[in-house]
């Protein structure tokens, strides 16, 4: 799914309804379950770039 880049981590998992509410994006952010681009991110407030890649389980989300 695609994802507007300017938009924080956490703003981005609820518009793709990866998650139901902020505080649910904090604990699936914070607990290790988020890769941007490959990697582990632990900050909701992280910007999204475009290109960036947001992987969630099975769920693959695209800034752009």
């Amino acid at each position: 799914m695609k994802v507007p880049a300017g938009i924080t981590l956490g703003q981005a998992l609820k518009l793709a309804r990866v998650v139901g509410s902020g505080g649910e994006a904090k604990l699936v952010i914070q607990s290790g379950e988020v890769r941007v681009n490959g990697e582990v991110e632990t900050r909701r407030g992280r910007r999204l770039r475009p290109g960036d890649v947001v992987e969630v389980g099975r769920e693959r989300l695209e800034a752009s």
